[in-house]
């Protein structure tokens, strides 16, 4: 068949099977969609709260578009403010972690499927 559909509400939440949705929700329905090339995240962070890690990736790129909620974004020491409708492109080596405002901070995040491509980043937020 040469296309897929699925409801993001019926990918499995991915935080809440590692014990992290006191932080997050994270749905990654490439599997669900058959997906080979491209990788896609909906991830909610819980108002008041920052992604459960940050990461990088060393080859691809990846675009954040701000569905809904507001927040910030950490790119390496630079802190972006987003809002409803923000896109924001980072480039590989950069480290990202997102944190939510007091209403919470809903992202849809798109890139290229590199297996074996990211590495968390444990000291992100250090003197934020």
């Amino acid at each position: 068949m040469g296309y897929a559909k699925t409801n993001l509400r019926d990918v499995e939440d991915s935080a809440a099977q590692r014990g992290l949705s006191e932080m997050q929700e994270a749905r990654f329905p490439r599997a669900d969609l058959g997906a080979e090339q491209t990788g896609m995240n909906y991830l909610i962070v819980k108002p008041g709260k920052r992604e459960a890690f940050a990461h990088r990736h060393r080859t691809a790129e990846e675009i954040y578009l701000v569905l809904g909620g507001s927040g910030r974004v950490k790119l390496d020491d630079e802190l972006v403010e987003l809002a409803p409708l923000d896109v924001v492109r980072v480039s590989p080596g950069v480290a990202r972690g997102f944190e939510a405002s007091a209403e919470g901070l809903e992202v849809l995040i798109f890139g290229p499927r590199v297996e074996s491509d990211g590495e968390l980043v444990t000291d992100l937020w250090a003197g934020a």
